[in-house]
């Protein structure tokens, strides 16, 4: 990520946290945005390129999506395209990005990381369903409709939202990975962050109500816990925050033995 682009998303998440009326039909048109950006090289150069004059940049979005959507949706497209973006790719991120945090808005006391990284398990498990949701040749209106009826009753609105608006356009990227994103970001939109924990048996509540705390006291911000029975793990525990690995795990241990054995 270039450091145009790190400045342009601290803004245009400042601009969502001072947002008013920020609710689900938001991040839904949000989405919608964003795929209609990605989508059209025309657009998407249009509205991501830094030489052409902000007014023009803002006129584009009044004229494609003003009549289309809330005001709401139309001031956050704009504060977008105001910014400068290391490339068009990174704006059509953006507007995703702003799309699942104004999902976690809207949705305050609901599980919605949670609810992500289940499905993103389920689909770990199901080789089938993470091919028919992953392709690229695959319908998007019918990956949608997969995901909606796999979590009809099982998932908060917000989380089905999230979930299938993403697959409808992956952009080379892989399912699970962006719902890993995506449960990141609504955590980082919670003032919090998601430590994945790998372990060989389900480990106690209490297990983990202490190390959810030493990770928040290591981070400096809250920390909540995915878990993963792992049976490759042996013993101990593996813990992954963002790109942090904490590995101590009994196999760890091995492979580190072994390596030096052979050294």
């Amino acid at each position: 990520m270039g450091s145009a682009t790190t400045q342009a998303l601290a803004a245009t998440t400042a601009a969502l946290d001072a947002a008013s009326g920020v609710d689900l039909d938001v991040a839904r048109e949000l989405f919608a945005a964003a795929r209609a950006v990605g989508d059209s090289s025309q657009l998407s150069g249009a509205l991501a390129d830094s030489a052409a004059p902000v007014t023009a940049r803002r006129k584009v979005v009044a004229d494609v999506f003003g009549p289309a959507v809330k005001p709401t949706t139309v001031s956050l497209l704009t504060t977008a395209v105001e910014q400068r973006w290391s490339s068009a790719g990174d704006l059509v991120d953006a507007i995703e990005e702003l799309a699942i945090r104004a999902a976690a808005v809207a949705t305050p006391t609901a599980d919605l990381d949670e609810e992500l990284f289940r499905f993103s398990r389920t689909i770990a498990g199901n080789p089938e369903l993470e091919l028919a949701l992953g392709s690229r040749v695959g319908d998007a209106a019918a990956k949608r409709a997969l995901v909606e009826t796999l979590l009809s009753g099982r998932a908060n609105d917000a989380t089905t939202l999230i979930a299938s608006s993403l697959v409808q356009q992956p952009r080379e990227r892989r399912i699970r990975q962006l719902l890993s994103r995506a449960t990141r970001i609504v955590a980082d939109q919670r003032g919090r962050k998601v430590a994945t924990v790998y372990s060989a048996a389900p480990i106690s509540d209490a297990q983990s109500t202490r190390l959810a705390a030493a990770l928040s006291q290591r981070y400096g911000a809250s920390v909540s816990l995915n878990t993963v029975v792992d049976p490759t793990v042996i013993g101990g525990l593996r813990v992954q925050i963002a790109d942090d690995v904490i590995d101590a795990s009994v196999s760890s241990r091995l492979a580190d033995v072994r390596q030096r054995l052979a050294g």
